[in-house]
């Protein structure tokens, strides 16, 4: 028993010894080479704090182990470039590296902020748009992200001082670590599982998927780390190869635009507006809850006295709204969700039912007016692509020796805008596109000081809230559509007018967000419901409860037209139909139909719902999102007009249901 106790201890003994000598050994280690562990840091703590403002998206946790892989594989690379090298080059490397990686923090810290999205390299297409508000985004940031930026920076600082000094390089060593980089950067997203081969309504959810496609900038970074994303969404947007016509995907869009019968679907609203003239009033950041009486009484009559579509969304997507919902009220497609494109990017695609093509083909002169230039969103090319006669900028027109053309009313005071809007013994399309409560809303700057230092002499300017700048913009875009009922009513052409409204997007860029939790559900992409109605004196008013969203509005007036012949031309369903089926969805592949809002699959707001129907539903915005980005995908439309039969089938959204 002595022997055994003694033995024991002498075990004990000998294994605190053990962990002392590794405790030293690890203490050596680290005190050799801390200045390593001081380069690293900074970087980490990048990632780190870039995921953790996007932990909200619910979609891989900052402990998942694939994007810390990617993330110490990435700051592995950038560490042994940096040793490898020349004391001088490594330095200025580590540098360069320091500063690009500060960069991505805050661009896309401060995107999402602002967008609850992360940065697209696709964005830089229309960066010149955004630079007029960069400052206003930049000053409405979170102070947090700039507290955190200058804490990131100072690591970076340490990390650049604790760089050792020396006069030999290693360039023998960097192919190796380039070898281990790519052998393990091939194997890390076997980790994330296996992808779905065929394209189901949840592939885009599947992590595997999304890191293939990497279209979903927000998963995209949960999965990926910032530096795996940053530089895999690079080499997406600019480096990667477009690929040829994929046989899976092209039997698909023939199937579903192959047919020998005609799709054309009559219903009481057909042809009801035939003859008369139109004009679309796209309202810049005109959220529901400014259409009242007391803040914009002109808009407010003409929605209560029209169709009211009340459940409408008009949501981001595709790194934007403005042009988005142009885009998709236009040519009836949205701007694409599986991959990345820009909406300016379809200018050569062809568009040949589109809404001014097919009001062009019925004698119609079909015209733009906004106060900016053609270059701004590239409209000039756009449009001309869409098929209008002409698209107009106040900025372009000339004569203003100040920046009145920010003004909406002076869309109808320009004479010459006027001229153009109403010709003469013809019928005439006109899209007009307001301004006046666009960012910032300040009574220091923009379109609220220019319109305080109209009433009120410039030391006697008040303060006020952004709710209230909001107030006195959109009065200016509620004068304007006052402006413009009386012009049309001095040139008799009222009556036979019908004027269709909606928003192009809520007001997302407010940097107050409480201002929007008083008015709406702020919760999920409910968020995006706003306006939109049609007017005509011959139109009964009615409240229409469906879901719509922008994708609806093409096919509902060329229905009131009586041009709505094949509605399979189209992704959105004509709202004024009986047997329509509201629904919309969005850019994240969550929907609403009016009863259910469902993301990730899943219903978030009830209980008890049919399982059929909801995979039945799934599947048929899997269905519509794959036709729309299609069909601009491979310019269908082109393939269509070269064929003789061009007369198409539907897989109808009633018919799934049914």
């Amino acid at each position: 028993m002595v022997a055994s106790s003694k033995s024991h201890k002498l075990s004990l003994k000998n294994i605190k010894c053990y962990l002392k000598d590794v405790y030293n050994k690890v203490l050596v280690f680290l005190k050799k080479y801390k200045y390593v562990l001081i380069m690293i840091l900074p970087f980490l703590f990048t990632d780190i704090a870039v995921r953790y403002v996007g932990k909200d998206i619910n979609f891989f946790n900052l402990y998942e182990i694939v994007p810390n892989l990617f993330t110490c594989l990435w700051i592995y690379l950038f560490i042994s470039v940096t040793l490898n090298l020349k004391s001088s080059i490594g330095k200025y490397v580590y540098l360069v590296l320091g500063v690009v990686s500060v960069f991505l923090y805050f661009i896309n810290t401060i995107y999402f902020g602002m967008t609850n999205s992360f940065f697209d390299f696709t964005l830089l297409e229309s960066a010149k748009e955004g630079t007029p508000y960069l400052l206003d985004t930049l000053k409405n940031a979170n102070i947090w992200i700039y507290i955190f930026g200058i804490f990131i920076i100072l690591l970076f600082y340490l990390g650049y001082r604790s760089i050792p000094s020396k006069k030999k390089n290693n360039y023998d060593l960097l192919p190796i670590s380039l070898i281990i980089f790519i052998i393990i950067h091939s194997f890390i997203p076997m980790l994330l599982g296996k992808p779905n081969r065929e394209l189901t309504w949840n592939t885009w959810r599947n992590p595997r998927n999304v890191y293939i496609n990497f279209n979903d900038s927000n998963k995209s970074m949960m999965i990926s780390g910032l530096y795996e994303y940053s530089f895999r969404n690079f080499y997406i947007t600019y480096l990667k190869h477009e690929k040829t016509d994929n046989e899976t995907e092209m039997s698909f869009l023939e199937e579903v635009f192959s047919s020998s019968s005609s799709l054309k679907e009559e219903n009481s609203y057909t042809g009801k507006m035939r003859g008369k003239n139109i004009i679309f009033l796209q309202l810049e950041g005109i959220d529901k809850f400014l259409v009242k009486k007391d803040i914009m009484p002109n808009l407010y009559n003409l929605v209560s006295n029209s169709i009211n579509f009340d459940n409408h969304y008009s949501y981001y997507n595709g790194g934007g709204s403005t042009f988005n919902s142009e885009f998709a009220v236009n040519t009836g497609y949205l701007t694409p969700i599986s991959y990345s494109q820009n909406a300016y990017t379809f200018n050569k695609n062809l568009f040949n039912y589109s809404l001014a093509n097919i009001f062009k083909s019925e004698g119609y002169l079909i015209n733009a007016f906004h106060m900016n230039s053609s270059e701004y969103y590239s409209r000039g090319i756009n449009y001309a692509n869409f098929g209008y006669d002409n698209y107009y900028g106040l900025k372009d027109m000339g004569g203003y020796n100040n920046d009145d053309y920010v003004l909406d009313t002076e869309l109808i005071n320009n004479e010459e805008f006027v001229k153009l809007m109403f010709p003469s013994n013809q019928k005439f399309v006109d899209y007009i596109i307001t301004y006046s409560v666009h960012m910032p809303y300040s009574s220091s700057k923009g379109v609220c000081y220019k319109l305080l230092k109209r009433d009120y002499p410039l030391e006697e300017i008040p303060e006020l809230t952004e709710e209230e700048c909001i107030y006195i913009q959109a009065k200016e875009t509620d004068d304007m559509i006052g402006l413009l009922i009386d012009k049309l009513k001095e040139l008799d052409l009222f009556d036979d007018t019908v004027i269709v409204g909606y928003a192009d997007h809520y007001l997302y860029t407010v940097s107050d967000k409480t201002i929007l939790d008083k008015y709406k559900n702020t919760e999920n992409n409910l968020i995006n419901n706003t306006p939109f109605f049609i007017y005509n004196k011959d139109l009964k008013k009615k409240t229409i409860k469906k879901v719509t969203s922008q994708l609806n509005i093409l096919p509902t007036v060329l229905n009131l037209f009586d041009y709505l012949d094949d509605p399979n031309l189209y992704i959105g369903k004509d709202a004024l139909a009986k047997d329509y089926t509201g629904i919309t969805f969005f850019s994240d592949y969550s929907w609403y139909d009016g009863n259910i809002y469902v993301e990730d699959g899943v219903v978030t707001n009830k209980k008890n719902v049919d399982f059929e129907y909801l995979e039945k539903m799934n599947s048929y915005i899997d269905y519509i999102i794959k036709k729309n980005d299609l069909v601009l995908k491979y310019n269908y439309f082109k393939t269509l007009s070269s064929k003789k039969d061009d007369v198409q089938d539907v897989v109808d959204i009633d018919k799934i249901i049914k």
